[in-house]
């Protein structure tokens, strides 16, 4: 690839661009950074593994695209695109991260990071070098069935990354899938509790899994959850 134009970083080598961490990329969106145009590079592999997950080939999966083919794409949208979008998967568990956020970064779009919340430090170091404009951060259960639907046991990091964008002036949403088999109207209270106790007044946004996907684990049908199911007086709900 030609990187011709592209701000050059300190420490970054012509190998950096041979790199392959991402997975795929949806090259137009207009739903996933609000109200902005955007495209979204889903970076494989990810440190939980929700059953209800959607993108079991990207969770389980490798890099199919080389840094230097990513910089080409968004060079050529540059004035098109406002924003990337960085998802996966998780993104943040990727070592080179930072640094191929600043490259894109330098191109001159918005960064809108989607992350499960495992990764506080890395986190930190991209509010305090001021590099991301948008989180979209998952909360994904309650504390006693967290590890349950993560198999993982990242909850007290999801905390610390939520005191860390509630405490920046960074922008930021929190979301939960919702699956009937998984969670229930009462383990949302209780989230929402947890929420409001760490003085989120944000909205909380509830998207209801959509039946007859491709999951990492086999579910039954989801009965989806309504508004009037959800206490409204805790934090704002919308349901997506």
């Amino acid at each position: 690839m030609n990187t011709n134009n592209v701000p050059i970083l300190e420490n970054v080598t012509p190998d950096f661009f041979n790199k392959k961490a991402i997975h795929s990329f949806t090259p137009f969106t207009l739903l996933d950074y609000p109200d902005k145009s955007a495209c979204i590079l889903w970076f494989a592999g990810c440190n939980m593994k929700c059953d209800y997950c959607y993108n079991p080939e990207i969770v389980f999966g490798k890099g199919m695209f080389y840094f230097s083919e990513i910089i080409s794409f968004l060079k050529s949208r540059r004035n098109l695109l406002d924003a990337v979008v960085f998802s996966g998967g998780e993104c943040l568990i990727h070592k080179d991260i930072i640094t191929f956020i600043k490259l894109v970064k330098n191109l001159g779009f918005l960064i809108k990071v989607d992350t499960n919340g495992s990764q506080p430090k890395v986190l930190e170091k991209l509010i305090k070098e001021k590099l991301i404009d948008y989180v979209a951060l998952d909360f994904k259960g309650p504390k006693e069935k967290f590890f349950a639907i993560t198999k993982s046991d990242f909850y007290s990091q999801f905390i610390s990354c939520f005191e860390l964008l509630q405490n920046s002036s960074i922008p930021f949403e929190i979301r939960t899938t919702y699956h009937s088999s998984i969670l229930n109207p009462e383990d949302i209270a209780s989230m929402q509790n947890v929420l409001v106790e760490l003085g989120y007044d944000k909205t909380y946004f509830i998207q209801n899994f959509r039946n007859y996907q491709n999951t990492i684990a086999p579910l039954p049908d989801s009965q989806s959850i309504s508004e009037k199911d959800i206490n409204q007086n805790m934090t704002k709900i919308i349901i997506r």
